[in-house]
């Protein structure tokens, strides 16, 4: 997908309503393997409003879908495991320390989440309906004939066909866009306040990819749900996200307004990755050739001494190999709300 110039949803968002319905400071999330515990998710803050849409980026392996699966409660056991931090969910509290008695009826009331490939998500020895009217029936208490009334409902919602039908199809019955459609109708169906969406469209072709957003961006202007959308396809968050954290190697490399990191984004993590999207302009013959960042997100084993990003920068520097950079705004515009995790832009206080 090629990446908009001027990111739609920022524009669309400024107008939103500035209430927090979600705050995660300091998150920390361990992983127990068989070299030792490693920290996967390293100190990662932020807040998310009413309606609004926060883009998480990075390469596969940065932690992006760990902060959701901490977010939600459903971190692979006992493997992994919030070792500090909070995440507030207005009107319920800290999750991170929420009872699994409790963390159940949060999920699907409160927040849901899409997964990447719906037919890991979805039961193939259940019909898409059956699979819908048990989350109604378990987080609403509704009747057989009510659970299954409001499931052809929502089958409607997500512009399913034929909705009465499909609501007795099984998953491998549908193509790969109407499944993932009906994932959004189970997330949506007990109306959530958060939606986490963690590469709900990788493994969709570009056309079924464009619908799907699409539908995304319509059912949060019609819900009112706030989403977390977890991706590495800044073509993705270029359409979707008003606000936009940049993550590497566990840690929040960059936090911006999706307008601001287009312009001028300051890290150089962000740079590259913003470099590596193929850009078509018309009437003009793609000549250049395409940027790649060198080397690999290091082991969270073996990570550099000081900044994580040092061995592939382009502009690294001594101070970046000594010590580890704070994520705070440029030394140029210190009340700036664009945050960043660079040397380049703090003088660095080494003593």
């Amino acid at each position: 997908m090629t990446v908009a110039t001027a990111p739609e949803a920022a524009r669309a968002e400024t107008a939103r309503p500035s209430e927090t319905i979600l705050k995660v400071d300091g998150l920390r999330v361990e992983l127990r393997g068989e070299r030792g515990t490693l920290r996967a998710v390293d100190g990662v803050s932020f807040d998310l409003k009413r309606g609004e849409t926060l883009g998480i980026v990075g390469e596969s392996g940065c932690g992006k879908s760990l902060t959701a699966l901490s977010v939600i409660g459903l971190l692979p056991r006992p493997v992994g495991r919030i070792a500090s931090g909070t995440i507030e969910l207005e009107g319920v509290g800290n999750l991170a320390r929420l009872p699994d008695s409790l963390m159940k009826r949060v999920r699907g009331n409160h927040i849901s989440m899409i997964f990447q490939e719906p037919m890991t998500s979805l039961n193939p020895v259940f019909t898409v309906g059956f699979q819908i009217s048990e989350v109604l029936r378990t987080h609403k208490g509704l009747s057989k004939r009510e659970a299954r009334a409001r499931s052809i409902e929502m089958l409607k919602l997500v512009g399913i066909p034929l909705p009465e039908m499909r609501f007795d199809s099984y998953p491998h019955q549908l193509s790969g866009g109407m499944r993932q459609r009906v994932m959004i109708a189970m997330a949506l169906a007990c109306e959530p306040q958060i939606m986490l969406a963690d590469e709900p469209t990788t493994a969709l072709d570009v056309t079924i990819q464009a619908q799907i957003l699409k539908l995304m961006n319509q059912l949060k202007e019609k819900t009112g749900t706030s989403i977390v959308l977890i991706t590495h396809d800044l073509g993705v968050i270029a359409k979707m996200a008003a606000r936009i954290l940049v993550m590497y190697a566990g840690v929040v490399v960059e936090e911006s307004d999706a307008r601001d990191l287009f312009a001028t984004p300051l890290h150089p993590y962000t740079q590259g990755l913003l470099n590596s999207i193929l850009r078509l302009e018309p009437g003009k013959e793609r000549r250049r050739q395409l940027y790649t960042i060198k080397g690999s997100v290091p082991s969270l084993y073996a990570l550099p001494r000081g900044c994580r990003f040092s061995d592939r920068c382009p502009a690294v520097h001594e101070p970046c190999r000594v010590a580890e950079p704070p994520l705070a705004p440029p030394d140029a515009d210190p009340s700036s709300p664009h945050k960043v995790r660079c040397w380049l832009h703090r003088k660095p206080d080494l003593q």
